[in-house]
Formats: structure tokens, sequence, C-alpha cells
């Protein structure tokens, strides 16, 4: 006897429970039941299931199972599925153009230009010697043990990826600030995008796109980078002191002019903390997205896990802590300046 039996004899739906036939396994307590040739022994009060939709099933056959559940939505996503990579197909196909020309830039270019260019924008976005110093040392170290190629991979890769974040999410983040309706609308779904696990984003993906191409990590790793960018700038713009844009409408500006003279340079260091933010979740995103082909340091991780080879796994994950800690160094550098400039 299962559980809720009494539930569906209440309601008078036994002979439309009867009808059905499950095809969920027999409980424990019913197979020993059947095995002594009688009823399970019957469960008391505190033994109680909760009513879920399995153990609903267990008492009526014609009950959906949580599995049905599941599996309605498998079908319901795949009867889409060529529809949506249709129409998404050409409208992400420039981000694998992208990737693919910034992986073929980076890996072409010699190591005896590319590292100074390297450390040329460096030296212009922190005005730094030391920082200089410290950024040659740790790109000298990773190509003096082999793993340069691999960094510049993932370097390329997070050029790309930071840089649509920060192209696409600055809009979204002003356009937020300008209309609560719209910052409503936005909140739940950067609450979702930024709650998700990581290797969530994969799975829809992989049935939209194939595993060649670039565009497949790509999305995944803009997906879960560009929400530090559009929260910050939308905080940044929100915080500007409303004084300052009083005395911006006295002098007759603009929305577009207060927005470019005033919002935006005075939210720029809120900005610049979102920028670094998008960074630091690329280069996370980077390494999770090597078990759908993206290469760089990812892979010699993944390597190491799958082989079991302790070496290589420490050394590829102290190359990929050196780049994060180059990568936000530099950035704070960056925004050191922004807040300096804005002191004077």
């Amino acid at each position: 006897m299962a559980s809720y039996d009494f539930l569906f004899d209440g309601l008078g739906l036994r002979e439309w429970c009867d009808a059905g036939s499950s095809q969920a396994p027999m409980s424990m307590a019913d197979l020993i039941g059947k095995s002594q040739g009688g009823d399970a022994p019957a469960r008391s009060i505190w033994d109680l299931p909760f009513p879920s939709m399995d153990a609903l099933n267990d008492a009526c056959p014609n009950f959906p199972q949580a599995r049905e559940l599941t599996k309605g939505l498998e079908n319901g996503f795949l009867s889409i599925k060529d529809g949506l990579s249709l129409f998404l197909d050409p409208l992400t196909q420039p981000l694998s153009w992208f990737l693919e020309g910034a992986l073929w830039l980076f890996q072409t270019v010699p190591w005896f230009v590319m590292i100074p260019l390297l450390l040329l924008v460096v030296q212009l976005v922190a005005r730094s010697f030391g920082l200089v110093l410290f950024v040659a040392a740790c790109i000298g170290f990773l190509a003096f043990i082999d793993h340069y190629d691999y960094a510049m991979q993932t370097l390329a890769i997070i050029f790309v990826c930071a840089f649509l974040c920060v192209l696409v999410g600055v809009p979204i983040g002003i356009a937020m600030s300008r209309s609560n309706t719209f910052q409503n609308i936005t909140i739940p779904i950067l609450d979702m995008l930024q709650t998700l696990p990581p290797f969530v984003y994969l799975i829809p993906l992989i049935f939209l796109f194939s595993v060649t191409e670039p565009k497949l990590y790509g999305i995944a790793i803009i997906l879960y980078a560009i929400v530090p960018v559009i929260r910050l700038t939308n905080l940044g713009i929100r915080l500007v002191d409303k004084e300052v844009i009083e005395a911006a409408d006295a002098f007759g500006m603009t929305s577009w002019q207060k927005l470019k003279g005033v919002q935006i340079p005075l939210a720029l260091p809120n900005i610049m903390a979102g920028v670094n933010q998008t960074i630091m979740m690329s280069l996370a995103m980077v390494v999770i997205a090597s078990l759908v082909s993206a290469p760089g340091l990812g892979v010699l991780v993944l390597r190491g896990i799958r082989n079991l080879e302790l070496g290589v796994g420490l050394v590829s994950g102290l190359g990929i802590v050196l780049l994060a800690v180059v990568l936000d160094r530099v950035t704070k550098a960056a925004l050191a300046r922004v807040n300096a400039a804005q002191k004077q």
C-alpha cells in the first residue's frame, strides 16, 4: 500500500489512477511485501514521505513522475533546437571569427615582439615601472617552463570576451540607470546569470553549437562574466551626486551631454571596478570552458585531472594564478589612476 493511497481514494480518483500504468520501479517496502507474499507493512506517520511527484506516482500510476518533467523539458528544448540554431548561428558567427583571429594573432606574432608589446600596454595603462617588471617576470617564467603558447591563448580569449562584455555591458548598465522599469526587468536575469553554476552554461550551448566552434565557449564566458560590469555601471551612474546633476541641468545640458560629460566620468571608478571583476570571471570561466575545447592553460589543468598528472596540474594552475594576478594588478593600477585623476 502506497503512502498516499488515501488521498486519491478520498478524491474519488482511484478508477482514473488504476487506468494508468507506471514505469516507476517498486519501492523497497513493496518489494519486501511482495517477496513475503503480502502487502508492504504499513508506514507510521513519522515515515510519511513528502508528497513529491514520485511519491504520488506510487499511489497513482497515472500521476506523472519527476523524470517525466525533466524528459519533457529535454524534448521541448530539442524540438526548438534546430530553429534556435538557425537563428543564432549567423548572429554569433562573428564571435567565432573574433576568437579565431585573436588566437591566430597572439600565437603568430613572435615572442620577442609580443612580450614588449604587452609590457608597453601595461606601462601605458598603469604608468608603473615596478608593475612592468613584475609582468615581465611572470610572462618570462611562463615562457621558461614552455607555457608561453598556452598563456597567450588564454590571454587572447580573455581579451576578446572581456572587450565584448564591456562593449555590451556598459550600455546595458547605462540603460538600467536611466529606467527603473528596465532595471526591475534586468535584475532577475542578472541574478540568474550570477547564481547559475558555471557548468550549467555549457549544457544548452553544447546542443546548439558544435564543440569545434569557438563561439560555444565564447558565449559561455560572456554570459558568465558580463554581470559585474552591468551592475557596477548601473550603480556608479545612480550614485552620481544629485546636486551635480542639478548643476548640469542649470547649465542647460542635454541628457546626452550630462551622460558623456558628467555621469560617466564620475561613475568611471565603479565602471573600472566592474571591468576588473569581469576580467577575473572571464579567466575563471576560460579554465572551465576547456571542457568544450577552449584552448589555453585550462587544457593543461584538464589533462592533469584526466591523467592524474599532479605536476602538470599544479604548474598549469600556478600559471593561471600568475595570469590572474597580472590582470588584477594592471586593472587595479588603471583604476587607481582614474581615482587620482578625479581627485585633482
